[in-house]
């Protein structure tokens, strides 16, 4: 049973980083970013053939993520330069990147059961995916309190206000769309080094994972605002992996995943959305009783 849990914390805090990616895309510069599932086995791909090769497993993270950098890049100036919608911008990219990961690894899987990983040592998986989601999350709340991290957030609040700041809404989008790909790839150069292969579909259905990670953590974490959104992301990745280890144990075949993860996902919609009209609702009557009082002592 201990295993069992070990294992539904490692891949929850591994997905973490990539909700941490559709975090930035999905919540703050609202941009439904489907060149994510290129990107995860972009990473994983880049690091195949690295460690196939030889190189150290923690350069094969770094240059996975430059990779799935690039690849944001292609998708923000695809919508920023071409004007080409967002969501278009991203299929095209996800349809790209199939060809491109095939060509990298020049094959549909690449494992590498012998090659040193990042989990080569005596340090148990669950501590290095422990520490290696914490540190993303640490540099990502730091990020979000510097002048860039603010105009990011304004960018997907208030775009006019940042452009009447003279900042060029373009290039932050960019940057931004760059950043949450490169921490996607980072997340599949991690679990290809878990897992200890690579696979050209493994990206298939990431963006509803993400989206149902962070949906779940913001409908778990919504009465505590002081909470930073990384945070609603981290324990929204560990329910969602939580919740379907538990509909597998439970003796739900594996086949059934996919309607698993939609039930998951409509569910956690639906408490999300009426705990928000709920919220709604009591603030448009405490805003009628006010207003009521305040011409009852006029």
């Amino acid at each position: 049973m201990n295993n069992f849990w070990i294992g539904v914390l490692e891949q929850g805090l591994l997905f973490s980083i990539m909700s941490f990616g559709v975090y930035i895309t999905y919540k703050i510069l609202d941009f439904p970013d489907l060149s994510v599932e290129g990107t995860f086995p972009l990473g994983a791909s880049v690091t195949a053939l690295l460690l196939v090769k030889g190189a150290d497993p923690i350069l094969a993270c770094m240059l996975s993520m430059c990779a799935g950098m690039a690849a944001g890049f292609v998708t923000g100036v695809l919508n920023v330069k071409f004007k080409i919608t967002n969501l278009l911008s991203g299929i095209l990219v996800m349809i790209g990147l199939y060809s491109i990961n095939l060509r990298i690894m020049g094959k549909a899987n690449t494992p590498f059961f012998n090659a040193k990983t990042i989990f080569s040592g005596e340090i148990p998986p669950v501590f290095v995916i422990m520490i290696l989601a914490l540190i993303v999350k640490l540099l990502l709340d730091l990020m979000f309190k510097t002048k860039f991290g603010f105009i990011l957030k304004a960018t997907g609040d208030n775009h006019n206000m940042v452009t009447s700041l003279g900042v060029d809404i373009g290039v932050i989008k960019i940057m931004g769309i760059m950043l949450s790909n490169g921490l996607v790839a980072l997340a599949g150069s991690v679990m290809a080094q878990y897992q200890r292969f690579s696979d050209v579909g493994m990206g298939s259905g990431i963006i509803v994972m993400g989206l149902a990670s962070i949906i779940m953590g913001e409908t778990l974490l919504k009465a505590f605002p002081i909470i930073f959104g990384t945070a609603c992301a981290l324990f929204g990745s560990l329910l969602y992996k939580g919740s379907i280890a538990i509909a597998l144990k439970a003796g739900l075949p594996p086949t059934d995943l996919k309607l698993i993860t939609s039930v998951i996902v409509i569910a956690a919609l639906a408490v999300y959305n009426s705990g928000l009209k709920v919220k709604f609702g009591r603030n448009l009557l405490s805003g009628g009783v006010k207003a009521v009082t305040d011409t009852k002592s006029a």
